[in-house]
């Protein structure tokens, strides 16, 4: 059946495999630049515990090393000592090149534009290159201004990137750590997978991806979960990320048969529609979970200890979910 409350991939929230794209554009663009120059501009929302004024005056001057990420948060390591920005993109922030579209990461929609300086802009980082005289401007947008902008003196060891859990690509556990830190709680596996304080940077799409591989229902209470169960979910969390991470979080390249590329929009044609192992079409609905509405296969992923009548019983009701709001489309992020 179709999907009765599809939202937009242009609508979705950074994820850390595309954050990691974001950081690949940072490290080519302002790595080993000095910033000359910055303009902010003040926003008591998305600026936290600075003003855009203090914020400027902490970072010109001084060079990027590189950039970095862990969960959905990024941040500059910039010489000489001193704070350095954390950033979060929030629901819609994003980066811009001058001359260049900014980084959306889904399709880029029709009015997308190279003016500058670029509408809903938080703060533009003038750069030099000292050695060859070469220029760049690089602006943080953000329309929605969920985002955050921070300064922190020790971005790994300070709030809020202190407060994150392990993250799939950077410091996945091994699976005899990663067992007990899942058998310990009674909540759904999908929203464990997307507590940020479990594991940082799995966004919906991505646990709804991970528990389709590993053939596990988004409701299966964790504390429930067989030891096959266990090593599926600990494998495909590392392998979705990894994935989508080595394509650089274009979602045309990601592979066919992932649910992905199956659960957007209404009325797809049958050759478009995910299979079953046997070639049947599979059937994908949707249940809340933990306040965010979850795709599944139901022919594959299965509440272990439930009947099919009481299977049946949730599966009817599972379809009938709202559209998230703002407020809840941010659950476990840690935007203080």
């Amino acid at each position: 059946m179709a999907n009765p409350i599809y939202r937009k991939r242009s609508q979705l929230i950074p994820l850390d495999v595309e954050v990691q794209k974001a950081i690949g554009i940072l490290n080519a663009i302002a790595a080993g630049k000095r910033i000359n120059a910055v303009e902010a501009f003040d926003d008591n929302i998305v600026f936290l515990g600075i003003t855009a004024e203090q914020f400027a005056k902490e970072i010109t001057g001084r060079t990027v090393e590189n950039a970095f990420r862990y969960g959905k948060y990024f941040y500059l390591a910039l010489d000489e000592g001193g704070k350095m920005p954390v950033l979060h993109f929030g629901m819609t922030g994003m980066l811009q090149v001058k001359g260049e579209l900014a980084t959306y990461y889904k399709k880029t929609p029709r009015s997308a534009s190279t003016d500058w300086p670029p509408r809903f802009v938080k703060f533009i980082l003038h750069l030099v290159d000292d050695a060859t005289g070469e220029t760049a401007e690089l602006a943080f947008l953000d329309a929605r201004r969920l985002g955050r902008i921070r300064l922190c003196t020790s971005p790994l060891t300070e709030s809020p990137i202190a407060d994150l859990g392990f993250d799939p690509i950077l410091s996945m556990p091994s699976l005899e750590v990663f067992k007990p830190l899942v058998l310990k709680r009674s909540c759904p596996i999908k929203a464990l997978l997307l507590d940020q304080s479990f594991s940082a940077g799995v966004g919906n799409w991505v646990a709804d991806e991970i528990l389709y591989h590993a053939r596990v229902h988004p409701e299966q209470r964790c504390n429930t979960l067989t030891a096959k169960q266990l090593a599926a979910v600990h494998f495909h969390t590392s392998e979705v990320c990894r994935i989508a991470v080595s394509v650089n979080a274009d979602d045309s390249k990601y592979p066919d048969h992932w649910l992905f590329n199956h659960r957007w929009g209404k009325g797809k044609k049958e050759k478009h529609k995910l299979k079953l192992p046997s070639g049947k079409p599979a059937t994908i609905e949707w249940v809340t979970v933990g306040g965010r509405t979850s795709a599944y296969v139901v022919e594959l992923q299965l509440i272990s200890g439930l009947t099919t009548k009481t299977r049946d019983k949730r599966k009817s009701g599972g379809a009938k979910v709202r559209m998230d709001e703002p407020s809840s489309l941010l659950h476990g992020l840690h935007l203080h």
